[in-house]
């Protein structure tokens, strides 16, 4: 089970975030107020999220370590996104925050993935999982796009304690 947990989370993990990207953007896009903060703020996530993939490069030996505070850190960004509550002034600044935040988590995580053997079988099976969902929540009725960030934020969250779990297990026996 552990070790299929191993496998299956970071499938999980690179559907999901293609999956909630479309709500994601309709969030930064409402959060932005106008569509030069809306490239800058995309900008700022290309940049952080280079920043997380040099950052997971530079460690090599086994840095799997922090994985679970990986997605632990993408979940508490995605549930936050979903709740936030500022007054409209601070919206660009905490979106700011929250894409360095989700930009450099994703970077490291996307470094870190491509080393597993199992990533050429989760490209495939990405895809695939992919178009099957968005056709399937095509035909879900969305009153906003903070439901599925809660939701997605929660799952990710689920799987950093899982995958700490593991970790935990793991070096009980070393």
């Amino acid at each position: 089970m552990e070790k299929n947990s191993q496998r299956l989370i970071p499938l999980i993990v690179t559907v999901g975030q293609v999956v909630i990207f479309p709500y994601y953007i309709i969030w930064l896009k409402e959060v932005s107020m106008s569509f030069t903060l809306f490239a800058w703020l995309f900008a700022v996530f290309s940049f952080s999220a280079a920043w997380g993939f040099r950052t997971y490069s530079v460690k090599k030996p086994d840095s799997s370590a922090y994985i679970s505070a990986i997605y632990s850190g993408m979940g508490l960004v995605y549930i936050a996104a979903g709740w936030m509550v500022f007054p409209v002034e601070m919206l660009p600044y905490a979106a700011l925050l929250m894409q360095i935040g989700l930009g450099f988590l994703q970077g490291y995580f996307r470094a870190w993935h491509i080393q597993k053997p199992s990533y050429r079988v989760h490209a495939v099976h990405h895809y695939l999982l992919v178009g099957i969902i968005m056709i399937g929540l095509s035909f879900v009725k969305i009153f906003s796009p903070s439901i599925f960030l809660i939701f997605f934020g929660v799952l990710l969250f689920i799987s950093g304690w899982w995958e700490w779990r593991y970790r935990k297990g793991e070096r009980k026996y070393d």
